[in-house]
């Protein structure tokens, strides 16, 4: 199943209709969907961390009668297993959140009839700015810094068999040493005292210190993205981010929507992936989701373009090579870091 993106952006009215092309063994050619008058409900299945504005779905509703019902189910490798395992016969209408990480994964047990591309952002190291200038400790500024006695025990990583992220950050280091290569790192990094986090809710808001959490690792495997959502969320009003990013390590992880195979809305999944694709949602999602818009028309806010961080050069595996390998690039860091 190829993956597609949007060839145009529906215009919501009250007689809907829809223009998104879908990949699907039986194309639909209708471009006019009809609702039934009754109200209806179209789920959206995501991980934890989707966290949209408030109300941006009403403008959907109300051109449709049809609510949004969000339901979260882990991180993205739980959340993709999970679907998995129901594939034909989903407990949602449209899955946001599959990753290039596990995209290949899914079009291989056929899970979705659509792939389209929503959001792009880069999986990289954060570093707490207070705590180096306070021990007056040079930055890391590459990922083989990361391995040497100066930043002894100061590294948060995430499991990368549950989480999407810490999966990226393995195949950052898979990109830069190459896949004879980087497990010696793994074992160098492991030996300098990194820590393992379930998932990033918990490495970032919990164990790394710069954020929330104010844990004991100033080191965690993040967002380029994160440092404005620092200031966002910051309970006194800042200037200037607390977290900063070592762009060196930056892997590029894209994220898609699509309509779940066996969906009981298909008409109704078709238009909410197509307001997912609008420029009024994808507006909405650096200040709320911190992900860069695939939409070219939607305008970044100020203090996105200001604060989160877009390396020239992310690092790639091309996801064909990530299906082919994952489960023995997964076993072998396993081994490593988990033992």
């Amino acid at each position: 199943m190829k993956i597609t993106r949007a060839l145009t952006v529906v215009a919501l009215v009250v007689s809907i209709t829809s223009c998104t092309k879908s990949v699907s063994d039986s194309p639909t050619t209708d471009a006019t969907l009809q609702l039934d008058a009754t109200p209806k409900e179209v789920t959206l299945l995501a991980y934890d961390a989707f966290t949209p504005v408030d109300g941006i779905f009403d403008t959907f509703t109300k051109a449709t009668g049809a609510t949004v019902k969000v339901v979260t189910g882990g991180d993205t490798g739980t959340l993709v297993s999970k679907a998995i395992l129901t594939a034909g016969n989903p407990e949602a209408d449209v899955l946001w959140g599959l990753d290039n990480t596990f995209l290949s994964r899914a079009q291989k047990a056929d899970l979705l009839t659509s792939y389209e591309p929503v959001d792009y952002g880069d999986i990289c190291v954060n570093y707490d700015r207070a705590w180096f200038t306070k021990k007056n400790i040079a930055v890391p500024a590459s990922f083989e810094d990361l391995a040497l006695p100066a930043y002894k025990n100061l590294l948060a990583v995430q499991d990368a068999v549950a989480s999407s992220t810490g999966l990226g950050f393995v195949l950052g280091t898979i990109a830069h040493f190459g896949t004879d290569k980087w497990q010696e790192y793994w074992k160098s990094l492991m030996a300098n005292g990194t820590h393992v986090s379930a998932d990033w809710t918990t490495a970032y808001t919990i164990d790394f210190s710069g954020s929330s959490g104010k844990g004991k690792y100033p080191l965690v495997v993040s967002y380029g993205s994160s440092p404005p959502a620092e200031v966002v969320y910051s309970e006194s009003p800042i200037s200037e981010p607390p977290t900063g990013v070592i762009e060196s390590t930056c892997f590029r992880q894209t994220e898609y929507v699509g309509s779940l195979r066996g969906a009981k809305n298909p008409k109704l999944a078709a238009l909410l992936i197509s307001y997912l694709l609008d420029t009024s949602f994808q507006e909405s999602m650096p200040l709320s989701l911190f992900v860069f818009p695939v939409n070219k028309k939607a305008v970044l806010p100020e203090i996105f373009r200001s604060f989160a961080v877009t390396p020239t050069t992310p690092l790639e595996v091309e996801p064909a090579e990530i299906e082919k390998n994952r489960e023995t690039w997964l076993d072998q860091w396993r081994d490593i870091a988990i033992g």
